[in-house]
């Protein structure tokens, strides 16, 4: 699935008024500005400065295929304006018999539109993708500090089964 400019409609999903879509270049400093938002612990004011680093990701993310940057949007909302965000892995295995699993981050809703459904409908989305590819599972992590989110991936049917180890290098 491709994350330029060009995507074609096809990857488009709408979910009542909500538009789901690869992200393109422009709404990558949107995407920035909502997860600076939204940072917690050592995330606090890294999510700042020079765009290039984060199109030069967005870049690698594109060519390489196995990450796709999801951007929502409302209706009216166009390139630069969004709703929210996830990042959507495929990642491969010899577990569970070489079935692929998927994984999903950097999930975020703009603080002035929680509560709405969209994190839901974004997370929906994010499974129906994951099942197309023949994905044995959906799996994320969340920040300890998160108790918010941890009890809204509890509500929509995901079991906390793991414990996290993170190394900053």
């Amino acid at each position: 699935m491709s994350q330029n400019d060009d995507a074609p409609a096809s990857n488009l999903s709408a979910a009542g008024d909500l538009v789901i879509e690869p992200a393109r270049e422009a709404d990558v400093p949107a995407c920035v500005a909502l997860m600076s938002a939204n940072a917690t612990g050592a995330r606090v004011g890294q999510e700042v400065g020079e765009f290039a680093p984060y199109l030069d990701a967005f870049r690698r993310m594109a060519e390489g295929g196995r990450t796709v940057l999801h951007v929502a949007r409302l209706p009216g909302m166009g390139p630069g304006e969004i709703a929210g965000m996830f990042e959507l892995t495929i990642l491969d295995g010899l577990s569970f018999a070489g079935r692929p699993r998927a994984q999903v981050e950097s999930v975020h809703v703009d603080p002035a539109l929680r509560s709405q459904g969209l994190g839901a409908r974004m997370m929906a989305f994010a499974e129906d993708r994951a099942r197309a590819q023949g994905c044995v599972l959906l799996q994320l992590a969340s920040n300890a500090e998160r108790t918010r989110a941890h009890a809204f991936y509890e509500r929509i049917g995901y079991d906390r089964s793991h414990v996290g180890f993170k190394k900053v290098l």
